[in-house]
């Protein structure tokens, strides 16, 4: 049995494969009882790693599209999903369940998520690693923080915007780390930037106008504001990251309602927005009265200089909202975040908190104030600095000795990423997927029908020996493809 995965909708290889095995048996192609191929075979087939197929296998035996039987293999269900129920039945259910579709791009992002939550992440986009977590450290403050807690009577309702300790722990280090003049009461704790991103889709108003992004974008924050009801257009990109010269053209022709950007290191091209342009935007938001989402997703990791300020710290800063996170610092699943901006923004975000889950993890909220005023927090941020710095120059000798002139880049000044150019290596070749851990094709960032140039290498969350690994396992699939 042989698959065709082309056509198959889904910018990951586990949703190709996922989608592909339901429609050949909603088709027909994959008839009941008829056998499926070994996890192992099936994976020499396709080139890809075998666990990738067994995750897909699981899933679909989950939903109730497999069987798998002991000693003999995996089946197509007897009975499958849609088939369980009569036709009037199936109406009925149809009828009661009146949800709105996801988006293509939702979609992917979920199929996405659940073929990572079970498995290490399949795509290392800049991820920190994990394993320089300070564990004791964080667990005796969550026993003291759990103490604490219990003996005062403090693990009731509280303050959706979180609570007061972590903010101004945060209005602290944004004061004196980061020159911004807020106060904690222009302070929302959020679980990641992700959540301040999509807080942000909902307390503007799609009808005053549209959403700006940067032409290589992150999906996620796309995926926010559509949902949420907003046009999006692109603003093109160069060498030194946002173009002023073509928002002035798009404020020119459409009304703006906000501009989203990640200027510290662009995401995903790891550029840094020079501070004319940041002074420039700033500007124009005063003069055009749009809102700047600022995403300064990794602002401790800066090697080079000193880090330039936000552009919630810079003069004309009146409209900015500065989203920020904590899973840079220590892990994703932590889940810690902030937003910061003016009070009836931060009033009108903490008002859809009510309606999402009343407030936040009070108990994690306890202990990363207690870390931030003991100041295991820097300490911990100037340990791992150095070591992603190192983990940054290293891979960057490894590609030039592995790829030679094939490739081209520019040293980022930070983050946990290289943008390499593999025009060169891939010249003549038709590269649609790119089945490597570590790395991600550019056409991911974009709605461009247009082949790969790039691709966004993340080196943070990998050892030294390991990066030597993927990039030579990365040459052998290049020039393969």
């Amino acid at each position: 049995m042989k698959f065709w995965l082309e056509d198959s909708p889904g910018k990951t290889f586990h949703t190709k494969l996922l989608n592909k095995l339901i429609t050949d048996i909603k088709d027909g192609r994959l008839a009941s009882d008829s056998m499926l191929p070994g996890s192992r075979s099936l994976a020499k087939q396709l080139g890809v790693n075998r666990k990738t197929v067994q995750l897909v296998y699981e899933e679909l035996e989950s939903q109730g599209w497999l069987v798998t039987k002991p000693r003999c293999g995996t089946f197509i269900s007897n009975i499958l999903p849609e088939n369980e129920l009569s036709d009037k039945n199936k109406q009925l259910i149809n009828n009661a369940q009146k949800t709105k579709a996801p988006s293509k791009l939702v979609e992917n992002l979920y199929q996405d998520a659940l073929s990572t939550s079970t498995t290490m992440a399949t795509a290392n986009d800049g991820i920190p690693d994990t394993r320089l977590i300070p564990y004791e450290i964080l667990a005796r403050a969550y026993r003291r923080a759990c103490i604490s807690l219990s003996r005062h009577s403090s693990l009731g309702y509280g303050d959706p915007r979180g609570t007061i300790e972590l903010r101004d722990s945060i209005q602290k280090m944004l004061s004196n780390d980061r020159f911004m003049n807020c106060s904690s009461e222009e302070i929302c704790i959020v679980r990641g930037s992700q959540m301040g991103i999509y807080l942000a889709s909902r307390v503007l108003d799609p009808s005053k106008g549209i959403i700006v992004m940067e032409r290589m974008y992150y999906p996620p924050a796309r995926a926010a504001f559509e949902s949420n009801g907003f046009k999006v257009l692109a603003c093109e990109l160069d060498h030194n990251g946002l173009s002023i010269i073509a928002l002035e053209k798009i404020l020119s022709l459409h009304e703006v309602v906000g501009i989203y950007t990640t200027p510290h290191h662009q995401y995903p091209t790891t550029v840094c927005l020079p501070m004319e342009r940041r002074l420039d935007l700033l500007k124009l938001s005063k003069l055009h009265n749009f809102v700047i989402i600022e995403d300064d997703y990794d602002h401790e990791f800066h090697y080079e200089t000193k880090p330039i300020p936000p552009l919630a710290s810079l003069p004309n800063s009146e409209n900015v909202v500065h989203i920020g996170s904590m899973s840079k610092v220590f892990a994703p699943g932590l889940r810690l975040g902030y937003v910061a901006a003016h009070k009836k923004f931060i009033e009108r975000a903490a008002q859809e908190i009510v309606l999402i889950d009343r407030q936040g993890n009070t108990i994690t909220e306890h202990v990363l104030s207690d870390l931030m005023e003991s100041g295991e927090v820097k300490r911990h941020i100037r340990k791992t600095r150095k070591q992603y710095e190192s983990r940054r120059n290293f891979a960057a000798r490894e590609f030039k000795r592995v790829f030679g002139k094939n490739i081209s880049f520019t040293l980022p000044t930070g983050g946990m990423a290289l943008w390499i150019d593999i025009s060169k290596t891939i010249k003549g070749k038709s590269i649609k997927n790119l089945h490597h851990k570590d790395s991600t094709l550019s056409t991911l960032y974009n709605d461009e029908s247009t082949d790969p140039t790039h691709i966004r290498f993340g080196f943070g969350a990998i050892s030294e020996k390991e990066i030597t690994r993927s990039i030579e396992n990365l040459s052998v699939i290049l020039k393969g493809s």
